[in-house]
């Protein structure tokens, strides 16, 4: 477990930034599978939550996140701020996770 403050925001209370250590990001491109698909579109019949979609979802968040973070502690970084999530399409069915924020030193 890393002792990296992580943050959507810009401040830390009772911190200050001493340092900026750069853009850090983490990302991961993760593909559907047929399986899925079949479940999903049985799914998008009725209606409802597709739960191999989200649980996909989750762990592609989950590994960005874990690059971002690992990124951060090879700069030497106390904190990440103004941390964010993206997704983009890379082609039909693969879709990239991206997760990037500012690496900083804090007091």
């Amino acid at each position: 477990m890393s002792n990296v403050i992580v943050t959507t925001g810009n401040e830390i209370p009772a911190k200050k930034i001493i340092k900026i250590l750069g853009v850090v990001k983490g990302s991961t491109v993760r593909t559907r599978n047929i399986g899925r698909d079949i479940g999903a579109s049985l799914k998008g019949m009725v209606g409802g939550e597709i739960k191999t979609y989200t649980e996909m979802t989750m762990s592609a968040r989950d590994e960005a996140y874990n690059r971002m973070i690992n990124q951060a502690i090879d700069l030497g970084a106390d904190a990440v701020i103004g941390a964010k999530f993206t997704t983009s399409m890379i082609m039909t069915g693969a879709s990239e996770m991206l997760a990037y924020g500012t690496a900083v030193k804090i007091s």
